[in-house]
């Protein structure tokens, strides 16, 4: 995802293996997935519908190895890059990895993204990369914090060029109520455009969230340290509504 508030990093889109479709208890297999509508679709910080509302889905199959793999879905809208006025209009994410326990309490994650940009006429731009990621998770009661690092290698689409993305991320399930707190702050460096202005961005995010049933409504303040001029980069207020499968 060049994505969620998602969207979005691995975190993003590990966010929706939520609760289970279905399962197999005797090939240890689990089917989860999600469908969200936000109204601004953020990647770290920086929108991909030019402020617009987006819609969002996903689905994880996960084995109970610690394997799995899965697909992640957005509208985006993105610029005309050949000039024939073909700018991407969707996202879809591919992603496979393994997690496991390293202590109780504690858990790593790591897995290789793919992030595709289906096009309506074929064009010269390379637009799809690959990212690996890895995730460190500690919970303490209520209490959690991830670490995120995400490279990726040179590639086209990137303009030859390599990029780092790190991102902690705290979070808080308030005991006895359907609210929980959290936020991030990340740090990317590169020379493509995921390097922003000058090749180095930071950006950070706050929320709060109400979960019923399957049913979770958000609310999150979203900001980068880009010149304000650049659109899609200020700060801004992004809405959000899914529902868990």
């Amino acid at each position: 995802m060049r994505k969620s508030i998602l969207g979005l990093s691995a975190l993003a889109i590990l966010a929706t293996a939520t609760p289970a479709l279905a399962q197999d208890d005797a090939s240890g297999l689990t089917v989860s997935g999600s469908a969200t509508l936000v109204s601004d679709y953020r990647f770290r910080g920086f929108s991909q519908t030019k402020q617009n509302a987006a819609v969002q889905a996903g689905i994880t199959v996960s084995h109970d190895s610690g394997f799995y793999f899965g697909t992640w879905g957005s509208n985006v809208d993105f610029p005309d890059l050949d000039g024939a006025g073909n700018g991407a209009t969707a996202e879809v994410d591919f992603f496979a990895g393994y997690s496991t326990d390293l202590a109780p309490g504690v858990s790593v994650d790591f897995g290789l993204l793919y992030y595709l940009y289906p096009k309506d006429t074929v064009i010269d731009v390379a637009t799809d990369y690959f990212e690996p990621y890895v995730t460190l998770s500690t919970e303490l009661g209520p209490v959690g914090l991830a670490l995120t690092a995400n490279y990726a290698w040179k590639q086209e689409a990137l303009g030859d060029n390599d990029s780092f993305y790190l991102k902690a991320a705290p979070s808080l399930a308030i005991p006895g109520t359907p609210f929980s707190v959290d936020g991030h702050i990340g740090y990317g460096s590169s020379d493509s455009f995921l390097g922003g202005v000058d090749g180095e961005v930071f950006d950070w995010s706050a929320g709060v969230s109400a979960s019923w049933q399957a049913l979770t409504f958000g609310v999150r303040y979203v900001d980068t340290d880009e010149p304000g001029q650049i659109r899609g980069s200020d700060a801004a207020v992004v809405f959000s509504l899914g529902a868990s499968f």
